[in-house]
């Protein structure tokens, strides 16, 4: 079924807005409603996406005026390369995938995005390009945050501009622990940590953890920087190994301090 490209969402405390072909043909700006009085999903979006503490009510009234919400549709692009970076971009609900798209066309995944997280927190501040493109892999809610307004709102909220750069610097950590991962762990062991840092434990089955795998196999092979054919052979070797048990999409992990041994190997 076809997702439409806006949909109401209601009393969010975020003003709803078009996609950027849709706004363009309906308006020459994004029509932004009167601010409303942020809430509970807004107080939960706002901490998962710059830590705690709880932001302060006059923060929450700024980030809530400021904001725009965008309803983005399967197989849409939700940032991209070729777009100039004004706005600071976070994935509200959904899946995002984040990549190249190449000149055919051809999108290639680096990694998946599940909301609340951000998508783009850096670009912006440079005045320059979107340094990834983005696609949406189901109905996705994605909040834009105007860079200049917000920039001119910090110097009053110094909490604010604190827990922005916190998130920078959060973002930051993230990449070099990936591209170290990418640089000196083999397929195996890359496959391992991913596996161990998405595994819950089964209730009532002590030792064991469960991974759900919402991701595609394609997928989970680009961000581990493999060919699927590649993943599907480890997950052979690791189950072959006792380390894990593959049913469809769940995938039980037997054994997860072998697995931590290898992830950190």
């Amino acid at each position: 079924m076809e997702h439409p490209d806006a949909v109401a969402v209601g009393r969010t405390g975020l003003t709803e807005r078009r996609p950027d072909h849709v706004a363009r043909a309906a308006a020459p700006q994004p029509v932004r409603g009167p601010a409303l009085p942020p809430g509970m999903a807004e107080a939960l979006l706002w901490g998962s996406l710059l830590g705690t503490p709880a932001l302060a009510a006059d923060e929450l009234a700024t980030l809530a005026q400021l904001a725009c919400l965008r309803q983005v549709a399967a197989g849409q692009s939700v940032i991209s390369r070729s777009s100039a970076a004004r706005n600071l971009v976070a994935l509200r609900s959904g899946e995002v995938a984040l990549g190249l798209r190449t000149s055919d066309g051809v999108f290639r995944t680096e990694r998946i995005v599940h909301g609340p997280a951000w998508l783009d927190l850096s670009s912006a501040w440079l005045a320059g390009l979107h340094v990834m493109d983005g696609q949406a892999m189901g109905p996705a809610s994605v909040v834009e945050l105007p860079c200049d307004a917000l920039q001119a709102q910090l110097a009053a909220h110094p909490g604010l501009a604190q827990r922005l750069i916190q998130g920078l610097a959060r973002e930051v950590q993230a990449l070099a622990a990936n591209t170290h991962e990418l640089m000196h762990k083999d397929a195996p062991g890359r496959l391992a940590q991913w596996l161990h840092a998405r595994s819950v434990p089964l209730p009532g089955k002590v030792g064991q953890a469960m991974v759900q795998l919402a991701d595609r196999k394609r997928d989970v092979a680009s961000q581990l920087a493999i060919t699927p054919e590649t993943l599907s052979r480890l997950m052979r070797s690791f189950s072959r190994q006792g380390l894990i048990e593959v049913a469809g999409y769940h995938v039980r992990v037997i054994d997860p301090d072998g697995l931590a041994r290898l992830a950190q190997a």
